[in-house]
């Protein structure tokens, strides 16, 4: 039984890296921003979306890394594939205007991050520009995977920086256990954006990818779920502790706005000096890590679909569109930044709601892609995962009717 024990171990660390890597991402400058938005302008009661994100997260990411492993092919092959190319072509075209902002957001992060120890952003915007495309173009899937790895582990930063700040917990706890919904535009939007944030629809193009790439098969299936898992725990965990650092240190004083993610590292400095650095290491290796990691999985998506060469391992010369797709995005998401008055704070929260608005298409196709026994054999969903998934659409396809009705009731009565 031992030896069985350090074999499924042996195994898991083997496959470690497509699902953690894709869940703990998720937190990037963007979603750092509409957690801190949400505990500043609403305190603790948004935590109680947490379970439900977390469990619609395992559901999403559990059902791509087993498309990947079982079929060998990204969600944009298939989506190509069982679909047709035209119906590829807009879900691709929207997914590019989704991850762009994001990758934009991303950029701003590491400006603003930076620019709290006077450090302009006409020097580490393409500092940081230029360190993301050498790793990707000069490295290997290992040596990516091990260097984003290390990224994820820096994200404890929060978790702490939570802790300094000495929360209500007793109203957190409560709180994450008692849904409330209003019917006020500005909250069902950052619903709309938690899930947007936190459920993106580029994790699941990514995912997938990423375990094709690593090789991930059946025989390795059952540690990688755990993985993915464990990776969507952490995910929520992080995103918890950013939430009730900002209602206990901005709503707790006065519920405001924000206007970035460095507002909330500045409200923090009254509890300490670490607690204010902490919040800030982890914004700027938050914005750097998702920078790298968001035109990458943009470009996985895109190749995949229309059918061209991709991968890091692949070589310059045998993946130019992989490459030169990747480029555009860093170039163009960096180079927005360097530009004066750009609306930065309304594209990032205009990207999360879009992701959210997003989201319930890219489910119907996983949905319809996973429940096919000629692709899946016997790895179909059960009926709970179904479930799950099929709310899951019928809810975020609900808020964002929500959302609509309630803007032009308002704009109607102006």
């Amino acid at each position: 039984m031992l030896k069985r024990f350090r074999y499924h171990v042996a195994v898991f660390f083997s496959v470690i890296g497509p699902g953690f890597i894709t869940a703990v991402v998720d937190n990037d400058a963007g979603g750092i921003f509409t957690y801190s938005e949400a505990g500043a302008r609403w305190g603790y009661l948004p935590l109680w979306t947490l379970l439900p994100i977390t469990v619609l997260l395992i559901v999403t990411q559990e059902m791509c890394s087993r498309m990947g492993a079982v079929t060998g092919k990204g969600l944009s092959d298939l989506i190509r594939e069982e679909f047709g190319l035209r119906t590829t072509f807009f879900m691709m075209a929207a997914l590019l205007l989704a991850n762009l902002t994001n990758v934009m957001a991303n950029f701003a992060g590491v400006a603003s991050s930076l620019e709290l120890f006077h450090v302009s952003r006409y020097i580490s915007v393409p500092l940081a520009a230029i360190a993301v495309s050498f790793l990707v173009v000069k490295g290997s899937y290992d040596r990516i995977e091990k260097i984003f790895l290390f990224a994820c582990s820096l994200y404890v930063c929060y978790i702490i920086s939570g802790i300094l700040v000495k929360p209500d917990w007793k109203s957190a706890m409560f709180n994450s256990v008692r849904p409330v919904l209003l019917f006020d535009p500005s909250y069902i939007t950052m619903l709309i954006g938690m899930v947007g944030t936190s459920v993106a629809p580029w994790m699941q193009f990514y995912l997938q990818a990423a375990v094709v790439e690593k090789g991930i098969g059946e025989k390795e299936y059952a540690e990688s779920r755990v993985e993915v898992i464990v990776g969507c725990i952490v995910m929520s965990v992080i995103a918890f502790f950013i939430i009730v650092a900002c209602a206990g240190a901005i709503w707790a004083e006065r519920p405001r706005n924000i206007r970035d993610a460095t507002d909330a590292a500045l409200a923090l400095k009254p509890f300490g000096e670490y607690a204010y650095l902490l919040f800030c290491a982890g914004l700027f290796n938050a914005s750097l890590f998702a920078a790298c990691i968001l035109p990458l999985s943009t470009a996985y998506t895109i190749c995949e679909g229309l059918g061209f060469p991709s991968g890091v391992n692949q070589r310059l010369r045998d993946a130019r569109i992989f490459y030169y797709l990747f480029g555009f995005l860093v170039i163009v998401g960096a180079g927005v930044i360097l530009l004066p008055n750009f609306p930065l704070v309304k594209m990032i929260l205009f990207s999360q709601v879009l992701n959210g608005v997003l989201l319930p298409f890219v489910l119907i196709f996983m949905i319809l892609l996973v429940n096919k026994k000629r692709l899946m054999k016997e790895w179909t969903n059960p009926a709970w995962y179904n479930l799950v998934a099929w709310a899951s659409v019928v809810i975020m396809i609900g808020l964002t009717v929500a959302l609509l009705g309630i803007t032009v009731r308002d704009l109607s009565r102006t």
